[in-house]
């Protein structure tokens, strides 16, 4: 009895170092994504109020982040591999850092309309290279310090501390900038990765493998097919992210907002209550599971025909989008070798990038013919896609992982 004691007792705190762990580490993602989150909602507005200039450059000025996130992950998941995620992440909090003083001074530079937003597309165009740094390399030092098996968890932590950073930063990004100004944003996000920074440099480093690096072309190859499932996944995201408020408005329904919130509720209790579930069912049968009921979400926004009906739907939508980036995750960094899993985190996260970059236009040219319901009526049969997509790699992997063990008893 007393043995069974001390077993539990050990494996508890065992499993209490390796949370510890994953949470010291995500801790940099939050970091990142809060300094994201501080200027999404006051930018457009500074851009479009106080420079006087047009949507579409307020618009630009968003999006250009995500365009330099898009174009430097392969760069940064190869980064991971050869110089080490420690390096990576410090890297990331640095341009974090540069881009927080060049929207300071953008800010500050508001008489000066055209340096003004000079500055701050160089600011966006910096914290989309570290949201590439720090994202990827604190799931590929993550999975280092606690282990691969533990991959799974890693990756949903970080998600739990990017979408929480983003959801508390919009925010205080209004509270900030309502106070004190807008070169209160430039401020604070300048502060919080120059105090993050010296934790990372104390923070243990992991081993950078000695192995010779597996060809991009080879590591791309075996990520690509579960990027599609992602990237089809995520279009509903893309679209409930992007057309929820111009949806509501369209007939008459009040709280957008609401809706949203309950969607990022939802996806974030997810993470916490069922993570672990990867570990345990394996991450193509959580992957489908998760599409399936995402679809389901999907298609009730589709046909909805009140508030609360669409409400309902964007919450059923949250609880499967939840897992199918850690789950799909799981099985694309495993198709490649220990060192490479950095360059496979890489590619595999550029597509949702590239399906929430192509939501907006996609969605709108389907809303402008035949209505915002039917976004979400298409978006959820792509996700029905994603569902079987991820059976057919399923089946793939049962039958290369069949041919080794058939060769061996022959």
């Amino acid at each position: 009895m007393a043995d069974a004691s001390r077993s539990i007792a050990t494996e508890h705190g065992r499993q209490s170092g390796v949370l510890l762990s994953i949470l010291s580490t995500v801790a940099f993602t939050f970091i990142a994504y809060l300094t994201i989150g501080l200027s999404l909602a006051v930018l457009p507005t500074f851009v479009h109020g106080q420079l006087g200039l047009g949507a579409m450059l307020a618009g630009l000025a968003i999006s250009v982040q995500y365009v330099a996130t898009l174009l430097s992950r392969p760069h940064v998941g190869r980064m991971a591999d050869a110089k080490g995620p420690k390096r990576t992440v410090i890297t990331g909090l640095t341009l974090c850092a540069a881009s927080g003083a060049l929207l300071l001074l953008g800010a500050l530079a508001a008489h000066w309309t055209w340096l003004s937003l000079s500055l701050i597309f160089l600011a966006r165009l910096a914290l989309g290279c570290a949201e590439s740094c720090v994202g990827t390399g604190a799931i590929t030092w993550g999975m280092g310090q606690v282990g691969h098996h533990h991959t799974a968890r890693v990756i949903s932590w970080n998600g739990v501390a990017t979408y929480g950073a983003i959801a508390a930063g919009a925010p205080l990004g209004v509270l900030l900038d309502h106070r004190f100004g807008f070169a209160a944003i430039g401020v604070i996000s300048l502060l919080l990765p120059l105090l993050a920074l010296p934790l990372a440099q104390l923070k243990r480093a992991t081993a950078v493998a000695a192995e010779e690096r597996s060809p991009f072309r080879t590591v791309a190859a075996r990520v690509i097919p579960y990027g599609i499932g992602l990237a089809l996944g995520s279009i509903g995201f893309g679209c409930i992210a992007t057309f929820i408020t111009l949806f509501y408005a369209t007939h008459g329904w009040d709280n957008a907002a609401f809706a949203l919130t309950v969607f990022g509720v939802v996806f974030v209790g997810v993470r916490f209550i069922f993570g672990r579930t990867i570990n345990w069912l394996g991450g193509y049968r959580v992957a489908m599971a998760s599409l399936a009921i995402e679809a389901i979400g999907l298609l009730t926004m589709c046909l909805a025909t009140n508030a609360h009906m669409a409400t309902i739907g964007a919450a059923v939508a949250g609880l499967g989008f939840s897992l199918v980036f850690p789950a799909l995750g799981v099985e694309a960094v495993h198709r490649v070798p220990a060192h490479s899993r950095g360059s496979a985190l890489g590619v595999f996260s550029v597509f949702m990038d590239v399906a929430m970059a192509l939501a907006g236009p996609f969605g709108g040219w389907v809303a402008g013919g035949m209505g915002y319901n039917a976004v979400y009526g298409l978006a959820a049969i792509a996700a029905i896609a994603a569902v079987i997509l991820a059976l057919v790699l399923q089946a793939q992997a049962a039958r290369e992982a069949a041919t080794p063990a058939m060769a061996t008893d022959a």
